[in-house]
């Protein structure tokens, strides 16, 4: 628990207005936050936003800690250099908390349940203080249900790199996916804009959307399900999900773009391809399909192989 006092001077003025004025980095919106989420104090009590300070009042601020110890992102990482740390994301983790005030000031992310973010922040908190470095180090991102290779920069330069090869399509990305019922052939090209229709709070599918294009082949099937190996040559948001539903193949556990019940949802980042900031050499990443991920598809196989007779019975 990090904790700062400080001792009020000047004429009476609201609480929520001091502490976004008082050189903490600190935004109105978050010191609110904070101050609801009863992490401020004056003179021993909580207070509201709109509380009045006077000359004299002692505020106390109660930073906390993320729920884990600092060592858990450490256990999260599979290959680090001087420019990026590669880790392995497990599915169920949201990288970053939905609300964006942690952009503005990254103490935010220790708010509320654990994610990438407040896990780097607690284990490397100079991260916070590099010059020119925003989003602790993000590139890119993945659902919250979807495992597997996320990429964090730790300077600026390797940040901004990094961004625009995933602009620019210069990442060659593959994730493993399952689904079910099986894709009309083994391998082919799903071309589908994506976007957000008018009236629609989901993305999907949308003549108006902006392009994507998701390549795939068949690694193993039975009869009712699919092991895919996907690879998207674009990075609209949930792109492979979407197409995957487009596809009439919804990945298995999907439950927003209907896929089947599974114990999680298969959708695995399993490999990265691309050219090193700083050396210039290709660089090749792989993250293997972590356990909970098999021991799902395995069951998943035959869950949806005995459905059928399930309903014949």
């Amino acid at each position: 628990m990090e904790k700062t006092e400080l001792i009020y001077s000047g004429d009476p003025q609201r609480l929520d207005i001091y502490l976004s004025e008082a050189g903490l980095g600190f935004s109105r919106p978050f010191a609110q936050k904070i101050i609801t989420g009863k992490h401020v104090k004056v003179n021993g009590l909580f207070r509201k936003p709109g509380y009045i300070l006077k000359e004299g009042a002692k505020v106390e601020i109660s930073m906390p800690a993320p729920e884990g110890d600092a060592k858990s992102f450490e256990k999260l990482i599979i290959y680090e250099d001087d420019w990026i740390i590669a880790i392995h994301k497990p599915a169920g983790l949201a990288v970053h908390p939905n609300s964006p005030l942690w952009e503005e000031n990254p103490k935010a992310c220790l708010l509320g349940e654990p994610t990438v973010v407040s896990m780097l922040l607690e284990s490397r908190p100079e991260t916070a203080n590099k010059e020119g470095l925003t989003r602790l180090g993000l590139v890119h991102r993945l659902d919250r249900d979807t495992s597997g290779l996320m990429i964090i920069s730790k300077d600026a330069e390797t940040q901004q790199i990094l961004q625009i090869g995933f602009r620019e399509r210069l990442m060659e990305k593959t994730y493993i996916g399952c689904v079910s019922p099986l894709p009309p052939e083994d391998s082919g090209i799903i071309d589908a804009p994506i976007g957000r229709a008018g009236g629609f709070k989901k993305i999907k599918v949308w003549e108006f959307g902006r392009d994507a294009v998701t390549c795939f082949k068949v690694k193993e099937k039975t009869e009712a399900c699919a092991m895919l190996e996907i690879s998207p040559q674009t990075g609209r948001t949930n792109q492979i999900r979407i197409h995957m539903e487009h596809m009439g193949s919804p990945i298995l556990g999907d439950k927003l773009y209907h896929g089947q019940p599974a114990d999680r949802m298969l959708l695995h980042s399993a490999q990265l391809i691309f050219q090193h900031p700083a050396t210039g050499k290709q660089k090749k990443l792989k993250c293997p399909l972590p356990e909970d991920f098999k021991k799902a598809w395995e069951k998943a196989k035959k869950e949806i192989s005995n459905a059928p007779e399930k309903k014949t019975a």
